[in-house]
C-alpha cells in the first residue's frame, strides 16, 4: 500500500507580513519558511527591513497584516514576555546585557523562562532547591562552552565588546530555545572572532539541536555558515536559496551594487 507523504511543518513560517510606520511600508507582504535544524540568514541593504521583521517576530513590533507562526502556532497574540517560553531566544545588535551583574549572573537571568514556578513561586520559597542547582550547572556548562569561565565572576561593564557578545548568546541559549535569532551576531568583530563565531555558531546548532534565524551584514560569515539564505530589499522578498543561489542572482546583485545585473 502506497504511503502518504506529508510535507514537514517548518518550525517557524512567515506569510504575507506588512508593516507600515506611518506611511513608510517597512514589510511589503514578505513570506518564508525556517525549517528545523538549519541556519538561515537574512541579508540586504540598510533599510531592507531585516531587524524589522526581527522585531515582528519576538513582538516588539506589531503586524499590520499577515501572519507569524512558530511550530505551526500563530504568535501574533502572544504578548513578548511569553515569547521566550515558546522556546525563541534573541540577542539585539546593540549588546544588551545587565551591566552591574556578573557574566553568571547574566546568564542565570536567561534560565528562568523554562523554570516551571517562575519568579512569584521563587519569592514563595516554592521552588525546589534541585532546579535551582540544574540551573546554576545548566549555566555553567554554557559558561563553559562559550569560553568564558575566567571571566564568569567579572562585571560584564569590564569586558570588551567580543567578550560581552558572547555572554549574550550565553545568555539567549540558556533558555534551551528551539530557534535561536541572532541579530548582527558579527558585527563589531575582528576577522579572527568573526572566524570563531561561525564555527561556535555552528557547533552549538548540532550539540543543541538549534535552529539558527540570522541578520547579518557580513556576507562572507553568512555566506560560509547558512544552509538557506533569504535576501529582502525596500521590505519586499526578493531572493530566496543557498549561498551559492544568492551570489548569483540578479536582484541581489542589483540591490547591491544598485546597476542592471
Amino acid at each position: 500500500m502506497a504511503g502518504h507523504d506529508h510535507p514537514v511543518q517548518p518550525l517557524l513560517r512567515c506569510e504575507n507580513v506588512r508593516v507600515t510606520f506611518g506611511g513608510i511600508v517597512a514589510l511589503d507582504a514578505v513570506s518564508f519558511a525556517v525549517p528545523a535544524g538549519q541556519i538561515v540568514g537574512i541579508i540586504g541593504p540598510n533599510g531592507a527591513g531585516k531587524t524589522t521583521l526581527f522585531n515582528c517576530i519576538s513582538r516588539l513590533y506589531e503586524v499590520g497584516a499577515g501572519d507569524i507562526a512558530f511550530r505551526g502556532r500563530s504568535l501574533l497574540n502572544t504578548p513578548r514576555h511569553q515569547i521566550a517560553g515558546l522556546g525563541i531566544a534573541r540577542t539585539f545588535q546593540n549588546v544588551a546585557l545587565f551591566e552591574s551583574l556578573s557574566v553568571k549572573q547574566n546568564v542565570l537571568v536567561g534560565t528562568h523562562p523554562k523554570q516551571r514556578g517562575g519568579f512569584l513561586s521563587d519569592a514563595l520559597r516554592f521552588t525546589a532547591r534541585a532546579e535551582i542547582q540544574q540551573r546554576e550547572r545548566d549555566a555553567d556548562e554554557l559558561i563553559e562552552v562559550l569560553e568564558l569561565s575566567s571571566d564568569a565572576q567579572r562585571l560584564v561593564c569590564d569586558l570588551p565588546f567580543g567578550t560581552r557578545k558572547r555572554v549574550e548568546l550565553a545568555r539567549a541559549l540558556a533558555s534551551r530555545p528551539a530557534l535561536l535569532m541572532l541579530d548582527e551576531p558579527a558585527g563589531g568583530l575582528s576577522h579572527s572572532d568573526v572566524d570563531l563565531l561561525r564555527e561556535l555558531i555552528d557547533s552549538l546548532r548540532h550539540r543543541l539541536s538549534l535552529t539558527v534565524l540570522l541578520v547579518e551584514h557580513h556576507m562572507h560569515f553568512v555566506m560560509k555558515l547558512c544552509d538557506k539564505v533569504i535576501a529582502l530589499d525596500f521590505g519586499r522578498h526578493i531572493a530566496e536559496g543557498t549561498p551559492a543561489e544568492i551570489q548569483q542572482h540578479p536582484e541581489v546583485i542589483r540591490a547591491y551594487l544598485g546597476g542592471a545585473a
